[in-house]
This record gives C-alpha cells, structure tokens and sequence, in this order.
C-alpha cells in the first residue's frame, strides 16, 4: 500500500472519529442544532436506542479495527518476504 493510500485511511478513520465524538451524523439525522451546543443533544429515549447506539459503536470499533491491521499487515516483515516470493515466482514464470 503506498504511503498515500495510508495517508487517506488514517483520514478517513479520523474523520469517522471526530463525528463519533462530536455527534454531527446523530444531529443530522435527528435535526438538531449543528452550532456546537452540546445542550441540543438529546439522551437516548429507550433502551432499545441505547443498544442501537451501543451495536454502531461496535461496528464502527470494528471497522477501525480492520483499517488499522490494513494499514499495518503491508508493510509487516511477512507481507514483503510474500511478495518478494511472488515476485521472484513471476520472473521465474517469465523466464
């Protein structure tokens, strides 16, 4: 993965994080103020609001998760000797 791939993922996961922490996607989608005023926040009405918010938090967890073992798995040890490998197989193939 190129060093400019890396640098649109941590972006990306960046940005998710700042919405998680910040509420703007809950206040869109629930037409709240978006000015900054914390107070416009509403509490999670029922438990089954609680655990919806709660099951997206785990996704998105989740899926931070995978973008972090993404960005690190290609450029481990093991994924250059494997392409390495490849690589040496397609000359080989070539030849």
């Amino acid at each position: 993965m190129s060093s400019w791939a890396i640098v649109a993922v941590v972006a990306i996961v960046a940005s998710a994080v700042v919405r998680i922490f910040t509420g703007v996607g809950h206040r869109r989608r629930h037409g709240m103020a978006s000015d900054g005023d914390m107070t416009a926040i509403a509490a999670p009405r029922d438990d089954a609001e609680k655990a919806m918010l709660r099951h997206e938090v785990e996704e998105l967890r989740e899926r931070i998760k995978v973008l972090e073992r993404i960005t690190t798995d290609a450029h481990s040890t093991q994924a250059l000797n494997t392409k390495a490998i490849s690589d040496e197989i397609e000359k080989l193939r070539s030849n």
